[in-house]
Formats: structure tokens, sequence, C-alpha cells
């Protein structure tokens, strides 16, 4: 088969988000695995990756036109790219209808119901993709294949799950050679060297937190460390890379397997720079002393409030004083943090938010983020929202880290977006922060995430 499989644009027009002028721009792993798998069969494969590229919408279509027809395209979707999604789906269709169009993701994995009502979408592919990209490029009848959701005699049919891939290893690296590499960087302030890329060494996590959808289950895996090794030596002899970003939800959740890493970058003697995310309670002094000795720069850890209540509202254990001791653990390491924090959880008060906002100060971390809690379908805490009757809103473009989503009965929305804003502004324009940031300039590339730094903060 002749297959293309897109990466939407990320670009909603008229929305504005405080992190769109430092936002990293890397690979589209989920689809660049299916590309992969797919030519392992023997098919022939084509990646548009529309956000690095830079094409709006009707560009897309454009360039189908003239590098089709193709029998099947596939289309990843977050929540709030879902709209971006299907009118690309549209464009497509209408132009060869013959065409089978997929939606995968974790927005149709969640709604297949909802995406299936457009017309264009002949069918979704529910969690992990794999398995049933290859069963349907190969022409099996969708009733046959786990895990895909399609229409039938006018009523929507979903098989039954699709199996997990217990052995991550098994899958081949992602095909790189289908992505345009010179066009990813990371976020601003989080690579030390470039050309940089990204990585995912897991899969799931182990966290249980209310916030997040679990697309890949609730068993956690993980590819051994010196497989993902082996991957990151190939990208620096094909694409120069000096630097990679690991974009796991707990990239340090296996410790062996992390040391195992660790001791291949040094056996495999790569020139390497790294960072990761990580949990608060998965820090290990012995293993993160192995990671700076093997190239890491920077962790980032997902605090998310500074209120052990809070925390328990969203399932995720707080407690000040340890994130007091690992984030000063690691700086003592020689790595920099990087900390997320939530504004607008449920429980939530003014108040809580300032303490928040404070803590974050205090922690004095060498970068932070803080995103406004957005309940995304299908996670407890949408269903807590959705049952309560405290959305605003169910159009999902507004479902973007940075718009007040719920209406909670103890802050209004109004408040949240005030500290959102605050929030930042609070952080990076303190004296000390500037002075720091300034004497840590080393070079051009810090000089333009310093500039790119700046503009979030004074652009409106």
């Amino acid at each position: 088969m002749k297959i293309l499989l897109i990466n939407p644009p990320w670009v909603i027009h008229g929305k504005k988000n405080v992190w769109r002028s430092v936002a990293s721009i890397m690979p589209p792993l989920g689809i660049a695995w299916l590309a992969a798998v797919l030519e392992r069969e023997g098919h022939r494969v084509r990646i548009l990756d529309s956000h690095a590229e830079r094409m709006g919408i009707d560009t897309i279509a454009q360039w189908v036109r003239s590098e089709g027809p193709f029998n099947m395209v596939g289309i990843t979707a977050t929540t709030p790219l879902i709209s971006n999604a299907l009118r690309i789906a549209r464009l497509i269709k209408a132009e060869t209808p013959e065409t089978r169009i997929v939606l995968g993701g974790v927005h149709p994995t969640v709604l297949p119901h909802e995406v299936l009502q457009d017309t264009a979408v002949d069918l979704v592919v529910r969690g992990e993709g794999e398995c049933a990209i290859q069963e349907l490029a190969a022409e099996t009848p969708p009733e046959q294949v786990a895990g895909v959701s399609f229409r039938f005699d006018g009523s929507i049919v979903d098989n039954l799950d699709a199996e997990l891939i217990s052995d991550l290893d098994s899958l081949p690296a992602p095909a790189y050679h289908l992505l345009p590499m010179q066009r990813y960087r990371p976020a601003a302030g989080a690579a030390r060297r470039l050309p940089a890329g990204s990585i995912l060494a897991t899969r799931g996590c182990p966290g249980r937190c209310t916030f997040c959808y679990r697309i890949f289950g609730h068993k956690f895996r993980y590819r051994s460390g010196r497989k993902v090794a082996e991957e990151v030596a190939l990208l620096q002899e094909r694409y120069g890379l000096k630097e990679v970003c690991f974009y796991d939800d707990t990239f340090t959740a296996v410790r062996s397997e992390v040391r195992n890493f660790c001791k291949a970058i040094e056996d495999l003697k790569l020139d390497l720079t790294w960072s990761c995310f990580s949990r608060i309670d998965t820090f290990n002094e012995e293993t993160f002393r192995l990671m700076k000795n093997s190239g890491c720069h920077q962790v980032m850890f997902g605090v998310e409030t500074s209120s052990p209540e809070i925390g328990a509202n969203i399932r995720k254990k707080i407690d000040p004083e340890r994130v007091r001791w690992v984030v000063h653990s690691t700086k003592r390491l020689g790595m920099k943090v990087r900390a997320a924090f939530m504004l607008g959880n449920p429980g939530e008060t003014e108040q809580t938010i300032l303490d928040t906002i404070r803590f974050a100060v205090e922690l004095d971390p060498d970068l932070v983020q803080f995103n406004v809690t957005t309940p995304f379908p299908g996670t407890e805490m949408f269903f807590w929202a959705f049952n309560n009757g405290l959305l605003r809103t169910t159009n999902w473009e507004d479902y973007d880290l940075s718009t007040p989503v719920m209406e909670l009965p103890t802050v209004s929305s109004e408040a949240v977006w005030k500290y959102y804003r605050i929030a930042h502004r609070r952080f990076y324009l303190r004296p000390r922060f500037v002075l720091n940031y300034v004497r840590r300039v080393r070079s051009f590339q810090d000089l333009i995430a310093a500039v790119r730094g700046l503009g979030m903060l004074v652009r409106p």
C-alpha cells in the first residue's frame, strides 16, 4: 500500500498561549513508529509533519493532492488538535473519496464515536496502534482487527481492545528518515547543545493521577537501556545529534534500566548531553549521579501544587519537604531542575494558588512551568467535572493547558487565569533569577532562549 501519516499543525488561529514562543517542535514518535512497522511489512510510507513544516490546513490539502493518491491516510490527534485533524480528513476525503482515512491518538481513542460522526473518517484505531495499522494495511476486514472502531449498518462498532505490546524492544526504531529532522528544536532552555532530538524509552506511567489519561494502559512498560542507547548512537551517526530529550512521563521509573542506559552510553563512547522527565518519588541519588556522569544536565519534575490536600484531590502524593530535598539534591549533583505546576485543581482557592506560586519561587528551580489544570476527556478528572456540571465548554480547542475550562466552586475561572499570568512574571522577572540567568549565558543558543522567554512574558 501507499500510506500517508499526518501530524496536524499545532497552531490554532486566534489562540493565545504564553508558551507559544518557547515550545518545542519535536518528532511525532507515535506515527514514526507506525511508519517503521509498516515499512517493515513492505508498504510505501510517507510522513507529513505539518507542524514542523509550518503548513496550514489548505497547504496540506495541496501537498496531498500533488503527492497522492494514497491508499490509506492516518492522522494522529490530541484533544486540542482534533478539529485540525478532522478538517484535514474532510479535505482529503473530498479530493479522493476512495482513500481510507484512519484517525488515532489520544482523543480518537477516548471518543471514537464522536470522531466517527464525521463521515470523512472511516476508522478509528484506539490505543497502541502498531498491530492494528499493520492489519489494516494488509486489508484485514475491520471487524477482525482488535482495537478498531468503525461504522457498520448505521451504527458504530467497537472491537475489543488490542493486547499491549509486551516487548517494546521488538519494535524497530522509529522511522526518523521519513521526518524533517533538521526542523526540530527543543523548548527554550531545555537543551544545552544543538542539534537535538527526542526519544521515548517507556510507555505508560506508574502514577495514577486523575488528570492523566493512560492511552498505553495501566501496565508500565520499558525498553532496555542498551537498546535506547543504540538508538541514540544511530541518531548521532545519521543526523549528528548532540543532545536527546526524553519525553517519557517518568524516565526514571525503572532504576535498573536507567543505569543500563548510562553504562551503555559510556560503553559506546557517545558524546551526549540529555534531559528527561521524572517524579519526585522516583529520585535516587546514586542513579541521578550516574545520569549526571553520562550527560544528563536537566530533569523536570511534576510538582503540581504545594498543598498535600490538593495533591490528594488529584491523587498525587505531595510532601513539600520531600520536594525541597529532591530539588536541592538534583541541583547539588550538578543538574538543572525544571518544575511544573498546575493552577486550578479541584479544591483550589485563591490562597492555595498563591501558596503554590510562592512555593515555586521558594524552590528556585532553574526553570518553571505553570499550566492551567485541564480535565482532558477520558481522565478521571474529566468525569468528575462533567458529572458535577463544572465544565465551562467542550470546545476541544480550549483544552490547551492555558485556558480555564472548569468553573470550580472554590475559585473562579477568571481568578485562575489571572494567577496563571501572574505566576510566570512573578517567577521569571525576579532580579535574582534574571541575574543568575544572565550569568549562565554562554552561547548564542542561550541568548536566543532568553529572548524567546522574554517574549513569552511581555506579550499579552
